[in-house]
């Protein structure tokens, strides 16, 4: 037999591992596609194999009894996926997700599951002493590749404040002249890539989320915005996303200014008008506020605790508020 034809490492039956991923919230304000934050709210998935090709799934909690639980399950997808990355098969599985992420308010909850989906793979993986290892970086790469934007991901991954970047995919270039002639000949191109760097968020930094009823797509967000932005505008979120990493490392005095967005946050308001008028509340009482990844979500971050009289009023228009710690990334229970 050949190593080509080499049949796939086979995971026995009764491996079993839980791992525990938290929240995450992307952009904080001019970062967009770029900055994240992991926060203190997990959700849990146990991961068995089991035989004879079998699927289990149990959810509780968030999307109880809304999300699949078959083969389309976010977190089966992932794992699947990274097993056969990993050159390994797993004879059937067993899932048991409890969920405390909210759906679709911004709060990283699919980056959550397609990372809970590959660290429960990796660590399955090395339960039985697989011949290959996932790395860090490997993890990074696979979980933005489900999200297309690796900020809630890599976030997920590492913990702490991320700053991550995207490699576009550009046309292979094992043929003289194919760069010239990809386009015209729908020859393949080299896959995006994804990077991403974990920063230590400066320890007097508080986090607030505040959490509407109401839900969110992230596709019909993202489909608002334009296609082209004015210069000025670019080169202010540029300023401020720099400004951005010192706040968060070095100088949280700066965290107002360097919330400020041009590039997203405007183009979204309508579609969010609550959550929108909020931030603008909180940034007006002198609180770093910004609209959570693509919202509803909105994200506060301070020095001082949240006065009251802000809490309070978001309370009543429907805001569920939480202080949540800044949290590391994925680990095993």
């Amino acid at each position: 037999m050949t190593a080509a034809s080499k049949p796939p490492f086979l995971l026995p039956v009764g491996v079993k591992t839980t791992v525990t991923v938290p929240a995450s919230s992307a952009n904080l304000g001019p970062g967009f596609d770029t900055l994240g934050l992991a926060l203190g709210l997990y959700d849990e998935v146990t991961a068995e194999t089991i035989a004879d090709g079998g699927l289990e799934i149990v959810v509780s909690g968030e999307g109880e009894g809304e999300v699949p639980t078959d083969d389309r399950h976010l977190v089966v997808v992932a794992l699947r996926r990274t097993l056969a990355h990993l050159d390994v098969a797993a004879p059937g599985l067993r899932l048991t997700c409890v969920n405390r992420i909210p759906h679709s308010r911004g709060l990283g909850s699919s980056s959550a599951a397609a990372v809970a989906g590959i660290a429960a793979a990796a660590a399955l993986a090395a339960a039985a002493d697989a011949p290959r290892a996932l790395t860090t970086a490997e993890m990074v790469q696979l979980s933005s590749e489900f999200e297309g934007h690796p900020d809630n991901a890599s976030a997920c991954v590492l913990g702490g404040g991320v700053v991550s970047w995207t490699v576009p995919a550009v046309p292979a270039p094992d043929v003289a002249g194919y760069r010239d002639h990809a386009a015209a000949s729908g020859a393949p191109t080299a896959p995006v890539r994804y990077g991403a760097r974990r920063m230590d968020v400066h320890r007097d930094i508080r986090a607030y989320v505040f959490v509407p009823s109401v839900q969110s797509s992230t596709s019909v967000t993202r489909g608002l915005l334009p296609r082209l932005v004015p210069h000025a505008d670019a080169a202010f979120n540029a300023s401020r996303a720099a400004l951005m990493v010192l706040a968060l490392t070095e100088h949280p005095d700066l965290l107002l200014e360097a919330t400020e967005d041009r590039l997203h946050q405007r183009y979204r308001a309508a579609s969010m008008k609550e959550s929108s008028e909020l931030v603008d509340a909180l940034r007006g009482a002198g609180v770093a506020a910004a609209i959570s990844g693509a919202g509803p979500t909105v994200l506060a971050l301070t020095t001082e605790p949240l006065p009251v009289r802000l809490s309070d009023a978001a309370v009543d228009a429907g805001f569920t508020v939480r202080e949540l710690p800044i949290a590391d990334g994925v680990s095993l229970a």
